[in-house]
């Protein structure tokens, strides 16, 4: 009798905090709906990670809602991936807390965003910024994950999950998958409006990223302000014109054009045509998806109930491992 044959699984987590830019939607978002058919996906809202900061809890929970109506509105299928709050299944905080039991210290003394963060909030250097990575390590094994899509901020805390992994795999044989980096089919690599060298990011300064949620008077606003240069002339140069080079690259990852067409069209029109067409490929992008979105937000009893759900099957696989773990490290299991 033949078996299904499993899907590979893929997890990222994502903090609510922030917002989530249109980087975000053309970088991530558009191929994890490409991935929805080759992977069991599992998006988590990583709200435990957020309490490493101080929190406003309205607010945190607020936010905690609101990216998952994000995801959804953007295209993402409940009823497929599983999009769900940390929190929710207490698995991850388990399994963390056996984690840290074979995690050095060395090794975390060593991991880069501790430090940056530290340098961020000297009055709150607490405990879980420290052991942020071992969470991080938790969340990834607990599903037996096949593929971490990361960024270059990330590549050291799948290195210390890998780490972890095999510790354990070399005393309990089979114990853990060891993850793999997923590596995204090449997308527009899009860029802050305000410094052009630096990618856009979640904590930017309100001018420098676009908003998923800003109206199209804002995005207008914020593209006419984007940093370019003085000589005018419109080209694909990302080492020498970065600022054009990044709206270049939008508009063709919003609209579908090819950058070499667009850059003929509006050969000697100026910033001004280039900076109004890719405000209007962003804001005909975003209209549905907000629409959608503040659908969703005001369904409370449905994104109530879409995210019980879905915890209930990230807990079902969940529960899997840590039994296992707990077989394995010799827990008494009544």
């Amino acid at each position: 009798m033949s078996q299904t044959t499993r899907k590979p699984v893929l997890f990222s987590g994502i903090q609510p905090s922030g917002h989530i830019h249109l980087g975000n939607y053309i970088g991530a978002i558009t191929n994890f709906i490409r991935l929805e058919d080759e992977y069991d996906c599992l998006f988590s809202i990583v709200d435990l990670h957020a309490l490493t900061v101080r929190q406003d809890p309205a607010g945190l929970r607020r936010k905690s809602l609101e990216l998952a109506a994000l995801y959804i509105a953007c295209g993402l299928n409940p009823e497929r991936s599983i999009i769900y709050c940390q929190s929710n299944v207490p698995q991850h905080a388990e399994l963390a807390w056996i984690l840290n039991c074979f995690t050095y210290m060395g090794e975390l003394n060593r991991m880069t965003q501790f430090k940056d963060k530290s340098l961020q909030h000297k009055d709150n250097i607490n405990a879980g910024l420290f052991t942020y990575p071992v969470l991080m390590a938790a969340d990834i094994l607990l599903y037996q994950t096949d593929l971490v899509p990361v960024g270059a901020d990330q590549k050291q805390h799948l290195e210390i999950t890998r780490d972890i992994a095999e510790r354990l795999n070399a005393i309990h044989p089979g114990l853990f998958k060891v993850p793999e980096p997923y590596i995204p089919k090449q997308t527009a690599r899009i860029m802050s409006l305000a410094d052009p060298e630096r990618k856009m990011s979640k904590s930017d300064v309100e001018d420098s990223s676009i908003s998923l949620t800003d109206s199209p008077d804002v995005v207008m606003r914020k593209f006419k302000r984007a940093v370019t240069d003085s000589d005018m002339e419109i080209r694909y140069d990302p080492q020498n014109k970065p600022g054009v080079s990044n709206l270049l690259a939008m508009h063709s990852a919003l609209s579908g054009e090819r950058i070499e067409d667009i850059v003929n069209r509006l050969s000697g029109q100026g910033y001004g045509k280039l900076k109004e067409e890719v405000a209007q490929a962003a804001i005909e992008t975003l209209k549905p998806i907000q629409e959608r979105f503040h659908q969703l937000v005001k369904d409370k009893d449905y994104m109530s109930t879409i995210l019980k759900h879905n915890a209930e099957r990230a807990q079902a696989m969940a529960i899997r491992t840590l039994r296992k773990v707990y077989k394995k490290l010799g827990l008494y299991q009544p």
